[in-house]
């Protein structure tokens, strides 16, 4: 060796070790909440991961680190595939260390960032993963608070872990935490979070129809140009879903729902991911890692029911807004095989429009607002220009929306006009009219009315969502009963 050799392998700092046993090999990331290392274990001899907590601002050290030794051990109680498993905690020099498995795989927001929008079925793959890991956790108490894609690491077999189990709900404590102080991330916050109150396990149902909503789009659902943008979006403002249908689009849209009693369950949501899960999902793409954990990949496919070819057909019929009423009742009638029956009169129901060429609403394209600043006439196209705030006077107001068959098969240019279109329409803007999606005091001044392609429309139409030409869709609309315009959403009211 010679002296220069000598001089470097000298100056060169020796690594850092934490506890005597776990020695710092090199970063992996960083974020908000500290940064990752990959470590290894002399006692043991594996490689782990070590996330070095960052102490929030004006926090106490000793306080933090109690909490946090508390709140992450807790966290490492918990028995599920998807859970990243929680070696050891240890407070020393100041900092405050979480020992972890190492996983070596892109995170779902780095597959969305390198691979564009993934398939329905890989999405419902990996929805069903990180919704038994939150089932395991809200079983044992523990609400994860940060569920994002970020937090997702997906490997190539298609295995999903869910990491970061009890650090949010750690640092989110009065004590630890300065006035104003947003934990976790913006877009991917809950309502109810956003307006100041608790986080509960229906708060993680809404962060993971955020993140599947950006698996399948490539887009955030809420996300603006900034902070406070961001969260009034989350309380105002509905995302519309373009490549998706179906029982994958009632899941997201249905977790979704503002109102944390209005959303679908944990378990509603898993039987309609399964029913999105029916068609193979292809691996994930590699991104140059692999997965340092080992098992039989997980079965994409989900459970086939009795009547197979009856329900494929009814859940590509359906896309719900995010009415846990509606979604319930469908999916409760997809899971019997029942078909659609002739509801009873409802006096709050106009009678319904068709739309499109030789329809009694010549044309509609909706724009960028759910509401419209003219009356809903016969004879009278509906353009984009129509279409306004909610919060200004309008006469109308979309609530529901609704891709009936053949609006996404790679057939459908060949569907046949159903002859049960009107009658399944309506049953749609009926329950949705008396689920959580319009308040239940505001339904005696109004009244509803559904929109269905005409014939001539459903022939002509285009199958595709960024075709210029609508697709087949059916269409929900209230307006006031004495047929006057009104100011601010009535639907929209629960954003």
């Amino acid at each position: 060796m010679t002296s220069d050799q000598t001089t470097q392998q000298a100056s060169t700092p020796a690594p850092r070790t934490i506890a005597g046993r776990y020695v710092l090999r090199a970063e992996l990331g960083r974020g908000g909440m500290g940064v990752v290392w990959r470590a290894e274990d002399r006692v043991i001899g594996r490689p782990v991961a070590i996330k070095e907590l960052r102490l929030p601002d004006g926090a106490e050290g000793a306080t933090f680190g109690e909490r946090v030794l508390r709140e992450v051990r807790t966290g490492g109680r918990l028995n599920d595939p998807a859970v990243v498993t929680v070696f050891d905690v240890i407070s020393e020099q100041g900092g405050t260390f979480i020992v972890m498995e190492l996983v070596e795989a892109p995170t779902l927001a780095e597959l969305v960032r390198a691979h564009g929008p993934l398939p329905p079925a890989q999405v419902a793959a990996i929805g069903r993963q990180v919704l038994g890991a939150l089932q395991a956790a809200h079983a044992a108490g523990i609400v994860h608070r940060d569920v994002k894609p970020g937090n997702i690491m997906v490997a190539p077999n298609g295995r999903v872990k869910l990491t970061d189990f009890g650090i949010a709900q750690a640092i989110d404590d009065p004590r630890l935490t300065t006035s104003g102080m947003i934990v976790g991330s913006p877009a991917f916050m809950a309502p109810e979070r956003v307006a100041g109150k608790d986080a509960v396990p229906a708060s993680d149902l809404w962060s993971l129809g955020a993140t599947l909503f950006f698996a399948v789009e490539g887009t955030l659902a809420f996300e603006r140009q900034t902070t406070a943008a961001t969260l009034h979006a989350i309380l105002h403002e509905i995302p519309y879903l373009t490549r998706t249908r179906g029982p994958l689009a009632s899941a997201i849209m249905g977790l979704l729902v503002a109102s944390p009693e209005g959303r679908v369950s944990a378990a509603q949501a898993d039987q309609l991911l399964g029913m999105a899960g029916t068609v193979e999902a292809p691996p994930t793409p590699p991104a140059g890692q692999a997965s340092v954990w080992t098992g039989p990949a997980p079965t994409l496919a989900g459970p086939v029911p009795p009547s197979r070819g009856r329900r494929k057909a009814l859940t590509r019929a359906l896309t719900i807004a995010g009415a846990l009423f509606a979604v319930a009742l469908l999916v409760t009638g997809l899971l019997l095989g029942k078909a659609w029956g002739t509801p009873d009169p409802d006096p709050a129901m106009l009678p319904t429009y068709t739309y499109g060429a030789q329809g009694q609403i010549p044309a509609l394209r909706t724009g960028s607002y759910a509401c419209t600043k003219t009356p809903l006439t016969e004879g009278k196209a509906l353009g984009q220009g129509d279409w306004v705030d909610c919060d200004d006077l309008h006469y109308t107001e979309f609530y529901d929306a609704a891709g009936a068959y053949g609006s996404s098969d790679s057939k459908a240019v060949k569907a046949q006009y159903p002859d049960k279109l009107r009658e399944w329409a309506e049953a749609q803007c009926r329950m949705t009219f008396y689920s959580n999606a319009v308040p239940a005091a505001r339904r005696a001044d109004l009244t509803y009315r559904t929109l269905v392609p005409s014939q001539q429309a459903w022939e002509t139409q285009s199958t595709s969502d960024y075709s210029d030409q609508p697709v087949r869709k059916v269409y929900c609309l209230l307006a006031k009963r004495d047929n006057t315009a009104f100011a601010g959403g009535v639907a929209s009211a629960l954003k």
